[in-house]
């Protein structure tokens, strides 16, 4: 190759390094073609990994001290407490003790249970509440049954594998026959709003016509007369009171996860023909709940309701009396919210117990799931709740 065409091709590299350099710059500064493409690569190059911070906790209760959080120290008071919540519930309209439910039918036919084993028939119960709200539940009847009545509230999980207006029962169909091959009839609930239970538009001043299709809704509905929280308790109270007429349970017990552990606590806490409650992955005091997956929602949180009764005194109510008992179950490792691993590290157990030894009557326990990374009720965690309800039986 002569001298010049070597001259010409250097100058020609050296014209293609300027422009190349100048309009990386710009593809840097002004995120021009091909800036996307080469973040891409860049990010699939870089296998780095960073370990996430560890969340600040935030919990300022001073554990020797919750003991002066409840102020439970008779039956007397037991009683009392009770009351005063009922009639922040149903405003001074007492417990629904005479209520039943608006539809109630016997051997209904649906076929996403027809391979159920032990299994005489599905009943069905609607309850119809205040602004047009309702909940729809389902009985299944063990064909050789122990005459004890297991009442499931699916909670937040209650979603409709077939979209709305579709009941989300199925979901659940392990949990079911779980305990009806133990010879237990089940009484299955939704959460408010969801499954089979409608959303009703309500027209409100000034406002306009809202969907209740988020329970953050219900604030729009709060006076002085009117308590949402009554939407999440009444329809178990009332359908019960249907049962206890109709059939010939000898024992009620009760269980749910996320929102159906929490409604498991507050029902039992006020209805008091529930033995045993067995709560899953369902609440913590308000003072462990500064991460807001353990805040949660509307009705975990109300002032006025937790002042009445904060959650200590709510798992006092539920596990007291002769032959009740509470459990908390934690899934150890749970990535949606209440983790055993924080409960750990906040214990409670014993200062519930000690005031049930001074009250001296019920039980009242917390169990992890030990190993348990995931949001649900393990086979681990039934076979517990048969073991405690044996026990009694």
């Amino acid at each position: 190759m002569s001298k010049s065409k070597l001259v010409i091709l250097s100058m020609l590299l050296a014209l293609i390094l300027f422009v190349g350099f100048f309009y990386g710059l710009l593809v840097g500064h002004d995120q021009i073609f091909p800036f996307e493409i080469l973040s891409d690569i860049n990010k699939s190059l870089n296998t780095k990994s960073y370990d996430s911070p560890e969340p600040r906790l935030q919990i300022y209760q001073d554990l020797s001290s919750i003991d002066e959080l409840i102020s439970i120290k008779t039956y007397t008071d037991i009683v009392n407490k009770r009351q005063l919540l009922i009639d922040y519930i149903w405003v001074d309209n007492n417990f629904p003790s005479e209520k039943y439910p608006k539809y109630y039918k016997s051997d209904i036919k649906d076929e996403s249970f027809n391979d159920m084993n032990n299994l005489k028939r599905i009943d069905s119960f609607t309850v119809e509440m205040d602004y047009g709200m309702n909940s729809i539940s389902y009985l299944f009847l063990a064909n050789n049954s122990n005459n004890k009545l297991i009442i499931y509230h699916q909670g937040h999980d209650s979603r409709s594998i077939g979209g709305f207006d579709n009941h989300s029962f199925e979901e659940d169909y392990r949990i079911i026959q779980y305990f009806l091959d133990r010879n237990f009839s089940v009484l299955i609930f939704s959460m408010v709003g969801q499954g089979m239970n409608n959303e009703p538009v309500i027209n409100f001043d000034r406002l306009g016509a809202i969907t209740m299709n988020s329970h953050e809704h219900f604030r729009l509905l709060e006076s002085e007369n009117f308590h949402p929280i009554k939407f999440f308790i009444e329809p178990v109270i009332v359908t019960l009171n249907q049962i206890q007429n109709d059939y010939n349970f000898e024992s009620y017990f009760m269980t749910g996860k996320n929102s159906g552990g929490w409604t498991t606590v507050i029902v039992s806490a006020i209805d008091t023909r529930i033995e045993e409650s067995y709560s899953i992955a369902g609440s913590f005091p308000l003072w462990m709940s500064s991460d807001p997956a353990n805040y949660s929602d509307y009705e975990q949180n109300l002032p006025d309701f937790y002042r009445i009764a904060n959650y200590l005194e709510l798992y006092l109510l539920s596990s007291y009396g002769e032959n009740r008992k509470l459990v908390l179950f934690y899934n150890e490792f749970d990535p949606c919210c209440f983790p055993g691993t924080l409960y750990e590290k906040f214990p409670f157990e014993s200062t519930i117990k000690d005031k049930l030894n001074i009250l001296g009557n019920g039980k009242f326990d917390v169990i992890i799931d030990n190993g348990q990374n995931k949001h649900i009720i393990s086979d681990s965690v039934m076979n517990k709740i048969i073991s405690s309800i044996k026990k009694v039986i």
